[in-house]
């Protein structure tokens, strides 16, 4: 009998996995696989195309391994793509003019962009958003250019967007639909993520279309004209206005195509010729569907690959009659999922909604009168969609409205993936449940076995959890999927083996998943504090906005404000110790005049000003630093202030002079970037009117010197801080402080505040006494080292910024019209200042009652 030959069409990611299906059901060993692919490389990972402009490479993102193919004995014919189909000879034409015979053919062609036919669209300076060869032509294009827009706000077009951003260009994005992503996300979600994105300094455009791509006599692009009558300037436009299936060849061969484009399959995925079969995009499923998703074209690949295998598959399997669409992607470096019913289409059912417009989040669940979950949307935190989406169809052991509030606001522990059924199904590009994963014994076995965790990666981290939790593996104590490492560890790794950059840390020590990703919002604001504080010791810059730290902040630094409830930014100038004179004090208030500000004295001894746009920043700030006032940092996670009284200079019953010291704790420690904000106070005797003990290290002095308390604050959650050590010289005090401070920095997790640190710290307050008392584990050499490195290398992140023009120029509201407020910031007058003009109802539900 001889070999039968298989013929694969397309190598792009479901013909990869094809491939592989086939050769873990062992047909690979008794027949030829010739593969045809019409791009110049072997199949890589489409989902994470935009990485390759944050340095990620080809081979990065390649989906084979370097000796699949000649293991298997595949034969892979690159940039020779198949151009016509015999079914009368099963014989395929190449572009070459090869003429090859096949006994089975499997169409993978996947899918072509979209592009709208408006006029100019052909120009140079015109692209697709697709392949390797289209993100290498648009690079190279755009250093010559200074905007570029892209056409489509779905998916791939923030993609583009992002990608035109971290290519330096002021970027647009044009969507026809009333807001972005319109088939995965519903009205509030599409909000939520408007802010975000418009919050990182690109522009869009909603509810318009493309009118015509305008051109200079040379038929460059110059600009846009769009529906609405406006126009813009643009340099180099991008078409992702969604795909459509790649079927001419299968319509030239005669097969039977749908009206509105794929070729018709049925449940095994055979078209209308028995010989004949289409995965992926390019098919139309039985169900009338053609799937844009990467895990519908792989559950297809593998009912292909069942039925190909004569005695070791599933022939009799119910094959491919539908798919999840459920997903979860990272766009623009904001998490965005939907899953199940999103949209609410069943009748009678209920939306239940959580919203923080300033966090950029938005959750959105679906649940029938019997509150059954039929599905959800996730804005900005998605870290619970591991837990949800296996939960659609069913009524989850806990309300609605708690699986969408955050803590503290009355919402229980967060379900663990533990109590799933053994049926859900945690990986959705493979199909995997939870009891399958559960039956193995270590990540690197579920992946083995079951491929959970080798496809988008977004259950990497649940199914940690689910081994921890089934004693069948460690608990992951990775700071995030990208890592799987704790902060401290991080801290370790980029200290001891000096790394200066977010992206040298992902590729040398992220997760197997994160090597050709972009990493995650846990994970870049963390490592870029961390960064931040080693700076100095690294010698490198430590400005939060320089190169790639721009990109890994939180949203607050940013533009080194923090953003108030209505979009507008406070002004915290530092004002160490409380300390001011009649003359700063005078332009603090012609500042807060001239722009309007709401002026408030705070519990910490400053004034802070609230209401500034974004574009008034740096016109505030250089007055400001004109004036003597630096940065206070109140948008960062550093020091904020320390406090005091008067001391003795002025008080009866001081002992100490504690404005002098608390003026040189705070010069010493401003712009010290931690896992959390620090607060600090001196009081000047045991009276302690400066509240030293409820901050998180905080000083009362002696008759003998001063008593050194730690661990106090504790925000949420109160606490009082513990004696550290008592009687101290300054110099003792100071040292103490250094040390205690970068052992912190050092060791606590992320967003863990001093108090909780002290608690969690195995041996809790002895053994820090231990460590940077006694010096216990010999680290306080070292501690004081990267401390004064700290001290001699601070700068004025606002003096700075405001000396520098090509830093000033990210301090807009419109990117298009650098000098046009934002007309959402809006205020009311109020006790002789002014208030936002804005409240948010955070939770309801479709029928408007409180849920």
């Amino acid at each position: 009998m001889s070999t039968p030959t298989i013929v694969v069409v397309g190598h792009g990611m479901v013909g990869q996995r094809f491939l592989e299906a086939l050769a873990e059901r062992g047909v690979t060993a008794r027949a030829r696989l010739v593969v045809l692919a019409e791009e110049p490389r072997p199949a890589y990972d489409r989902v994470r195309l935009t990485s390759y402009f944050s340095g990620r490479t080809a081979d990065d993102l390649s989906l084979v391994e370097p000796d699949f193919l000649a293991r298997h004995g595949i034969e892979l014919r690159l940039g020779d793509p198949v151009e016509a189909i015999d079914r009368a000879s099963r014989t395929v034409t190449s572009r070459s003019g090869h003429t090859l015979g096949y006994d089975t053919l499997v169409l993978a062609t996947g899918s072509y962009p979209f592009v709208p036919p408006v006029p100019g669209k052909d120009a140079t300076g015109c692209f697709v958003y697709r392949t390797i060869e289209d993100l290498l032509a648009i690079e190279e294009y755009a250093m010559t250019a200074r905007t570029g827009a892209v056409v489509g706000g779905g998916l791939l077009g923030l993609e583009a967007a992002g990608a035109l951003k971290g290519l330096g260009l002021d970027t647009h994005i044009v969507e026809f639909a009333p807001r972005l992503m319109p088939v995965q996300i519903d009205e509030g979600g599409g909000a939520a993520l408007l802010r975000t994105i418009e919050s990182m300094g690109l522009t869009v455009h909603t509810g318009v279309g493309t009118r015509e791509v305008t051109t200079d006599a040379d038929g460059t692009v110059t600009g846009m004209a769009l529906s609405d009558g406006s126009s813009l300037d643009t340099d180099l436009v991008v078409f992702s206005a969604g795909v459509r299936p790649r079927d001419q060849l299968a319509r030239d061969a005669g097969l039977t195509v749908g009206e509105r484009g794929g070729i018709v399959v049925d449940a095994r995925c055979r078209t209308s010729d028995p010989a004949v079969f289409a995965i992926g995009e390019c098919a139309l499923a039985s169900d009338g569907r053609v799937y844009g998703l990467v895990a519908p074209g792989y559950e297809m690949a593998t009912t292909v690959a069942d039925l190909l295998a004569a005695d070791g598959g599933r022939p009799d399997s119910g094959g491919f009659t539908g798919a999840d669409l459920s997903t979860k992607l990272k766009l623009l470096g904001v998490d965005v999922a939907s899953f199940g019913d999103a949209h609410g289409a069943a009748p009678g059912c209920l939306d239940v909604v959580y919203s923080d417009p300033q966090a950029g989040v938005y959750k959105k669940l679906v649940v029938d009168g019997e509150g059954t979950l039929l599905g959800g949307v996730l804005v900005g935190d998605a870290d619970a969609y591991g837990t949800l989406r296996p939960l659609t169809g069913s009524v989850p052991p806990v309300p609605a409205a708690q699986l969408v509030l955050p803590a503290g606001l009355g919402a229980p522990a967060a379900m663990g993936p533990e109590s799933l059924p053994d049926e859900a199904v945690i990986c959705s590009c493979h199909n995997v449940s939870k009891g399958a994963i559960c039956a193995c014994s270590s990540l690197p076995e579920v992946k083995k076995c079951t491929k959970a965790g080798t496809g988008c990666g977004s259950c990497v981290k649940v199914i940690g959890q689910l081994l921890a939790a089934s004693g069948n593996g460690p608990a992951d104590k990775g700071l995030c999927g990208c890592f799987p490492y704790t902060r401290a560890e991080l801290y370790e790794i980029v200290r001891t083996l000096r790394v200066t950059s977010y992206a040298t840390l992902l590729d040398s020590h992220g997760r197997e998943r994160a090597r050709g990703g972009d990493g995650c919002e846990i994970c870049k604001p963390v490592v870029a504090s961390v960064l931040a504080s080693l700076a100095p010791a690294l010698g490198v810059s430590g400005y939060v906005l320089d190169g790639e730290q721009a990109a890994l902040q939180d949203t607050n630094d940013h533009f080194l404000a923090n953003i108030q409830r209505n979009g507008s930014y406070s002004i915290v100038p530092r004002i160490p110790g409380g300390e001011i004179t009649p003359e700063k004090l005078i332009v603090i208030g012609e500042v807060a005049r001239d722009f309007g500000l709401y002026t408030k004295i705070t519990g910490g001894q400053r004034i802070d000003l609230f209401g500034a746009r974004v574009e008034q920043l740096p016109l505030i700030w250089t007055r400001l630093v004109d004036a003597g006032f630096e940065s206070g940092h109140a948008y960062g996670k550093s020091l904020r202030t320390v406090k005091s009284c008067v001391g003795q200079t002025w008080c009866r019953y001081g002992v100490q002079d504690s404005v002098r010291m608390a003026i040189g704790l705070e010069l010493r420690y401003r712009g010290l970037r931690s896992p959390h904000k620090l607060k600090s106070a001196v009081s000047g005797c045991a009276r302690e009117c400066a509240e030293a003990r409820g901050k998180d290290f905080g000083v009362i002095a002696t008759a003998n010197g001063w008593n050194l308390y730690v661990g106090g604050n504790g925000g949420a959650d109160p606490r009082h801080a513990d004696l550290l050590a008592q009687d101290l010289s300054d110099a003792e005090l100071v040292r103490l402080i250094d040390r205690f401070l970068m052992f912190y920095i050092r060791t606590a997790d992320r967003l863990e505040r001093t108090a909780a640190w002290l608690e969690r710290i195995e041996g809790g307050l002895g053994h820090v006494r231990d460590v940077v008392v006694h010096d216990s584990l010999g680290l306080c050499a070292e501690l004081e080292r990267l401390m004064a490195a700290h001290v001699d290398g601070y700068r004025d992140e606002w003096a700075d910024t405001v000396n520098d023009p090509e830093r000033l120029r990210r301090f807009v509201s419109f990117v298009n019209a650098p000098d046009t407020p934002d007309p959402s910031v809006k205020f009311v007058p109020e006790r002789d200042q002014v208030k936002p003009d804005l409240t948010f109802l955070t939770l309801t539900t479709r029928e408007g009652a409180n849920a």
